[in-house]
């Protein structure tokens, strides 16, 4: 039955009043941004209509709200259909950024940026070189076999003005990781080596930065070698859509020398060239806003994030919304490691003061605290029915094991337990070792996170029938007993494609380790000394099994592998001795390695030659 209303002044002779159904309200539609956590109250202002409507819409599905509930992008979007809503799904941070270009376009704020410039290449073909050549630094020499294995971003300026150089991997494992810094930068050097030529990564890296839409600066290096041929490298690149400017195409190209520094001005005088073409501009008074670098666990302070800020000028004290992660900057530093207070427009900073560890990638947006709060607790929520959803199977099982099972034809799933050092490692991790799986077997990262192995990581491998994968970082002294006491097999590595390589032969049935590490015993670094002609010597005390003179050591700063070399010196008192066994004090000497510091811990170890299991096999059925 319809409601009726008395239609005004029609009253007639006889007294009674006439009747008429109401019509239905006719909504005009209505354009709207829904994003992930939006309320109910927010809903109904964008709606233009009162929430107490909405509320009855949903009681009327069987959905009990409160109007500052939060929603699901589904619900909320098919809530607003239900009132003629036309509704555009956006994040929170692509929200903000809407805004603050509606924002420039009003206030016209905009000045020139320095540009970000991505360092490519294939491995080995000197990326890093290059960039300590710029710098007048030694990266490399810090890298785990000369390979970088994270993203590191790095200013150098010519005369008045900066340019901000993003180092990314070149080995095929990276390729995520390469791509998404084509994503943050605005030019590509393409390094490429005048003795080897164009390999599989030089091409990838070609790909990703067409892909960006973004212009290549070709850095022809190792012209000081004998086999060099700068005119072949021309030729492949030319082969490739890249032809050269002296040839009458577009893409600068320059032959250079790291090592040799030769050329290196006339290569930065061009990328400020094609910066100036580009006419690169930002907001230095908008609300900061960029991407996430690198991101890992500092035992002393806390998640610390590389950032590069793109836009806007962040300062300290700033609440800052990233992924699942909220944040106010505490405390920040430069690429040097100084502490400032403001990061202007491309600029990259480490950023102190997040409340968990973000996904590198992330892009991260200043934001109202409330606000920002809100919608991270919505997404950490989501988070949560997400890892609870998941389901692990039981049992244990070692490498070893499953190379036995392999090999009785048993069909088995791997779950991995993946530790890294830094957010970019545990990334790739994450992406490469499943498609290690065969029709055998298949490989399941059930956990990947940034740190130390921990006593947690080890229960959950143990109630999962995982193998924990070791990235660039240690176990815990309580978790390596612990993993010793359930039998789970940590498999601990510091170059990635060896690691690549084991899981490939574990599940391929071809496991053979012929190299076994057998712990020796740890020490705690109390403090140091500065000895002429020999260098700094580490005043230890050891906490557990012996050290021993001329055994490998590895150097971990708070449980992350720093160094791995050898002890060339240990002497107790002033006497050398060759080994120092638990509870006693010593001086320890490490080939090739001066940085040692108070709180370092020293572990002693000795790799042992066992043959494979297929010749052990073999020597048995003769």
């Amino acid at each position: 039955m319809h409601p009726v209303r008395t239609r005004p002044g029609a009253a007639g002779a006889r007294g009674t009043a006439q009747a008429e159904p109401i019509a239905p309200v006719q909504r005009e539609p209505r354009e709207l941004t829904v994003t992930e956590g939006i309320t109910i109250r927010e809903l109904a202002e964008k709606l233009d209509i009162r929430a107490k409507d909405l509320l009855k819409t949903l009681l009327d599905r069987g959905m009990f709200a409160s109007i500052n509930q939060a929603l699901d992008v589904a619900t909320a979007t098919n809530l607003a259909e239900s009132f003629n809503g036309v509704v555009k799904v956006v994040t929170f941070e692509e929200q903000l950024v809407e805004e603050e270009k509606v924002r420039e376009e009003r206030t016209g704020n905009l000045q020139p940026r320095a540009p970000v410039v991505t360092v490519m290449g294939h491995v080995d073909h000197g990326k890093t070189s290059l960039l300590d050549a710029i710098r007048e630094t030694e990266v490399a020499a810090g890298e785990a076999g000369g390979i970088t294995q994270h993203i590191g971003a790095y200013e150098a300026h010519v005369g008045e003005r900066r340019i901000v150089f993003i180092d990314t991997p070149g080995h095929e494992a990276f390729t995520r990781m390469r791509a998404r810094g084509a994503k943050v930068t605005d030019i590509v050097v393409l390094v490429v080596a005048a003795d080897d030529g164009v390999m599989p990564q030089t091409e990838e890296a070609i790909a990703h930065a067409k892909a960006a839409g973004v212009p290549i600066v070709v850095a022809v290096n190792k012209i000081d070698k004998p086999d060099a041929q700068p005119e072949r490298v021309k030729r492949q690149l030319a082969d490739r859509g890249l032809m050269p400017e002296e040839w009458g195409g577009e893409t600068v190209m320059v032959d250079v020398s790291a090592r040799t520094k030769k050329n290196l001005d006339r290569m930065l005088e061009m990328i400020l060239l094609v910066a100036d073409l580009r006419e690169l501009k930002a907001d230095p008074d908008a609300p900061a806003s960029g991407t996430v670098l690198e991101s890992r666990v500092d035992k002393g302070r806390g998640p610390v994030a590389t950032v590069l800020v793109q836009n806007g000028t962040l300062h300290v004290g700033d609440v800052f919304i990233v992924g699942a992660v909220y944040g106010k900057v505490r405390a920040m530093f430069d690429d040097r490691a100084r502490a400032i207070k403001q990061a202007a427009p491309a600029t990259p900073v480490e950023v102190l003061g997040l409340q968990g560890v973000p996904e590198a990638g992330d892009q991260f947006q200043v934001a109202d605290e409330a606000k920002a709060r809100h919608i991270v607790e919505y997404r950490q929520s989501k988070q949560r029915e997400a890892s609870l959803a998941k389901t692990a199977s039981s049992g244990r099982l070692t490498l070893d094991q499953l190379h036995e099972q392999l090999r009785a034809g048993e069909v088995k799933e791997l779950p991995v337990v993946i530790k890294a050092d830094v957010q970019g490692s545990v990334e790739v991790l994450s992406e490469m070792l499943p498609k290690t799986s065969t029709d055998e077997v298949k490989l399941k990262v059930i956990q990947a996170s940034v740190g130390a192995v921990s006593e947690s990581d080890v229960i959950l491998a143990s109630a999962s029938n995982a193998v924990i994968v070791a990235f660039n970082v240690r176990p815990e002294r309580k978790a390596a007993d612990l993993a010793q006491r359930e039998g789970v097999d940590i498999r601990l590595h510091t170059i990635i494609y060896e690691l690549l390589d084991e899981m490939k032969k574990a599940i391929a049935g071809l496991l053979a380790p012929v190299e076994k590490e057998t712990f020796l015993g740890r020490a705690e670094v109390r403090d140091t000394f500065r000895v002429k002609g020999v260098g700094t010597i580490a005043g230890c005390s050891v906490q557990d099994g012996i050290l021993k003179r001329d055994a490998d050591v590895r150097v971990l700063r708070d449980n992350v592998v720093i160094y791995t070399g050898r002890v060339i010196s240990l002497r107790r008192f002033k006497e050398d001795v060759n080994e120092v066994r638990s509870g006693f004090e010593c001086g320890v000497g490490i080939s090739n390695f001066n940085d040692v510091k108070v709180g370092d811990s020293l572990e002693c170890f000795k790799i042992e030659k066992t043959a494979a299991p297929e010749v052990l096999a073999g020597e048995s059925a003769r």
